[in-house]
């Protein structure tokens, strides 16, 4: 376990993904990622699916009961630019942790190259500031049309890492509406709770701060600014568009304390990189002394909570 130091700036992005582009999302990850380094981040934080993209207003021509060709070709291009791992944009990404000396946690389209190579997973990437790929959260369960593009990940991937400025830990958008799953955090003892997310309502804002209240935690909350006109104008579907205000995603990033209380307030409206310097130890000993969710105010009596991390694999070979 990891010596704790008292104090840690934080650093999350709110950007755009260069969208459909892996390799032009990756430079721009590492070229943010730097550039936080430089102003003394010690754990940066990048939007869900920041590579290659969140496809917000994107069919891919489905219809219930029906593909079209079109469609396919916007999926083929998506899938394309989709990341394995590891691979040469995770080493790219690893070495960005490395350079700025930060733990990374960067919203990705992660391709399985492990069975078929098919199935696309909208994962949360975790680097070390050495640069190794610590581990992946994979989104449990992908949001109305999100079912389409993403499987769902199983209880092998929630990990939480211990780091020198408290125990990191991340749930993708709509998770973060799923009880079990936000006790499974807590249980874990999460202190830097990171909410990547497509999801810019006001809404979003109080769930974030509920969160915040209920773990004990700080809340770091990371989504893209994204204008109509950022997108490939030669998507096949790109009429699909053609309704979808100027502004696609207008933000709301945020960072929260352990008492509910913004530290950042959301930024709307613009791309921006929010940073804070969070007293780990003492804001956090301070919200439990009247509510601490898997301590004192816990009743495992009355309550208890299964969580099967296992792998699950649809073949078994026996031998």
């Amino acid at each position: 376990m990891s010596i704790q130091q008292q104090n840690v700036r934080v650093a999350v992005v709110q950007a755009a993904s260069v969208i459909m582009d892996r390799e032009g999302s990756t430079e721009k990850a590492v070229s943010l990622t730097l550039e936080a380094g430089e102003k003394g981040a010690k754990i940066v934080v990048f939007p869900e699916a920041f590579i290659p993209a969140y496809p917000r207003g994107l069919t891919f021509g489905a219809k219930v009961g029906s593909r079209s060709p079109e469609g396919r070709k916007d999926w083929f291009r998506y899938w394309d630019n989709s990341i394995v791992v590891p691979s040469e944009e995770t080493d790219k990404l690893g070495e960005a942790a490395r350079k700025a000396g930060v733990y990374l946690v960067i919203g990705v389209i992660e391709r399985d190259n492990e069975n078929s190579g098919g199935t696309l997973y909208c994962s949360v990437l975790f680097f070390g500031p050495d640069g190794e790929l610590l581990g992946v959260h994979r989104k449990l369960k992908p949001t109305a049309s999100e079912r389409l593009i993403w499987g769902e990940g199983d209880g092998s991937t929630l990990p939480v890492f211990d780091t020198p400025y408290g125990k990191i830990g991340a749930l993708i958008c709509w998770e973060n509406y799923m009880p079990l799953a936000r006790a499974a955090m807590y249980a874990k003892g999460v202190q830097i709770y990171i909410a990547p997310t497509a999801d810019a309502r006001d809404a979003w804002q109080a769930t974030i701060r509920h969160i915040a209240l209920e773990g004990r935690c700080f809340v770091l909350s990371s989504n893209q600014y994204v204008t109509k006109d950022m997108y490939p104008t030669d998507l096949a579907c790109y009429d699909d568009l053609a309704s979808s205000p100027d502004e696609m995603s207008r933000g709301g990033s945020a960072i929260v304390g352990p008492l509910g209380d913004y530290i950042v307030e959301p930024v709307f409206g613009r791309e921006e990189i929010l940073y804070a310097d969070l007293d780990i130890i003492r804001d956090i000993a301070y919200s439990q002394f009247d509510f601490d969710v898997v301590g004192h105010y816990s009743r495992p009596d009355v309550f208890t909570l299964l969580v099967n991390e296992e792998k699950k694999e649809n073949v078994k070979w026996m031998k």
